[in-house]
């Protein structure tokens, strides 16, 4: 248990990894070395290829996907190089042990319509509450951020002069996003609707009706309720606002570098996914518009 301390420790402290991502390092390892203990009774260091191949393959028994699964192999492969770099293990039991292909799953993603609906025609209440939700949906949209990234966000990471936000993304990697006309419109009524109804002493610009920081799962909740007004999509996640933010923009001509920079995707490959959006949306023009379609 203490070289996985050890290499959580490692991913926080020197790799800046979020706390979703080690989280998630620290619940695949622990099932590995609870398997291991269980089926072999040896410890986590002392594997070796076949028993770790054979973790793997109970785990796609148990029906995860083979993104999961791919994930857990992730985990494997850096928890064993760690080992073998502070020179606990001499050998790396899965280098020989390589992902299996999976397929990009097409984005889900709200119509404009319906985006338009929901900024324009649902009434929210004219209370604190009733602005900050309105608010949360106004930021998913117009900027594209994460979940994690929109709970952090901070007042003084407003830059009014410049009309940008700052964002602390994956691995404490920052970059900035423009704001709206209308986004920067609402976080000043926003704002003057906080100072006046809450007594608020920490920095956080969302917080909750007793002025705490909001937490994801009330996020969440907020989200799904309100695309519930307008959508019938089997998931109504705030990342889907993340995905309808990037659809819409390649929708209307954004380049996909730039796209790519708003997201905050370390490379051009996760961005590209939402071409395929863009080509489906051509396919309706195209069959909707050609008289031999």
């Amino acid at each position: 248990m203490c070289q996985i301390q050890s290499f959580l420790d490692y991913l926080s402290l020197e790799k800046r990894y979020s706390y979703n991502t080690i989280k998630s390092y620290q619940t695949d390892l622990k099932l590995f070395e609870s398997f291991l203990k269980n089926t072999y009774d040896i410890s986590i260091e002392k594997t070796d290829q076949n028993m770790t191949r054979s973790w793997l393959v109970n785990e796609i028994k148990k029906g995860n996907s083979s993104r999961t699964v791919n994930r857990k192999i992730t985990t494997l492969k850096s928890f064993f190089k760690f080992l073998v770099k502070i020179g606990e293990i001499t050998q790396n039991p899965t280098l020989k042990i390589t992902s299996s292909k999976t397929t990009k799953k097409i984005p889900q993603f709200v119509g404009l319509e319906d985006m338009n609906r929901i900024l324009d025609n649902i009434k929210f209440k004219k209370n604190f509450s009733g602005f900050r939700d309105k608010l949360i949906v106004e930021i998913f949209y117009s900027t594209g951020m994460r979940l994690s990234e929109l709970i952090n966000i901070k007042i003084n990471d407003f830059d009014v002069s410049k009309g940008v936000i700052k964002v602390l993304g994956k691995r404490n990697k920052e970059r900035f996003i423009p704001l709206t006309k209308e986004l920067q419109k609402s976080l000043d009524n926003y704002l003057v609707f906080r100072a006046k109804h809450l007594q608020i002493n920490h920095s956080y610009l969302l917080v909750t009706d007793l002025g705490k920081k909001l937490n994801p799962s009330m996020v969440y909740r907020k989200v799904n309720d309100i695309l519930n007004r307008v959508t019938t999509l089997e998931k109504k996640s705030p990342h889907i606002l993340r995905h309808t933010f990037a659809t819409h923009m390649l929708n209307n001509g954004a380049d996909l570098n730039v796209i790519k920079e708003l997201l905050g995707h370390a490379s051009l490959s996760a961005t590209e996914v939402y071409t395929h959006n863009s080509i489906e949306q051509l396919k309706k023009v195209f069959n909707r518009s050609h008289p031999r379609a």
